[in-house]
């Protein structure tokens, strides 16, 4: 069995895939109407800027674990933190996402 790993065609590729992923569609439907009620440029700068900031922490975050477990994010919790409930986090974040593409099958 080979070990050895596919990799991104360009580093590009990689920032706009994982940069749509974070944004997500319902990020992009409900814009335009917070902007409207919300003071128009000014909340799209406060806006930008916390989405920049929270997202880039949370990529980073699971960019991190990922590269040092190198399994799945039940796994990786609880190779992390054996014997606690952290392994809950990790069956969160799949169930989420289940749920989250459920959605965008139906609607989009």
């Amino acid at each position: 069995m080979s070990n050895q790993r596919e990799q991104w065609g360009s580093k590009l590729g990689f920032i706009l895939a994982a940069s749509g992923s974070a944004v997500g569609i319902g990020n992009i439907w409900k814009f335009p109407h917070m902007a409207g009620q919300n003071g128009g440029a000014a909340f799209t700068l406060v806006y930008l800027a916390c989405i920049f900031v929270v997202g880039l922490s949370l990529v980073i975050a699971e960019f991190v674990i990922g590269r040092r477990t190198q399994l799945s994010p039940v796994g990786a919790f609880e190779k992390l933190a054996p014997g606690t409930n952290w392994k809950w986090v990790g069956f969160l974040g799949v169930a989420s996402a289940f749920v989250i593409l459920s959605f965008y099958g139906v609607v989009g």
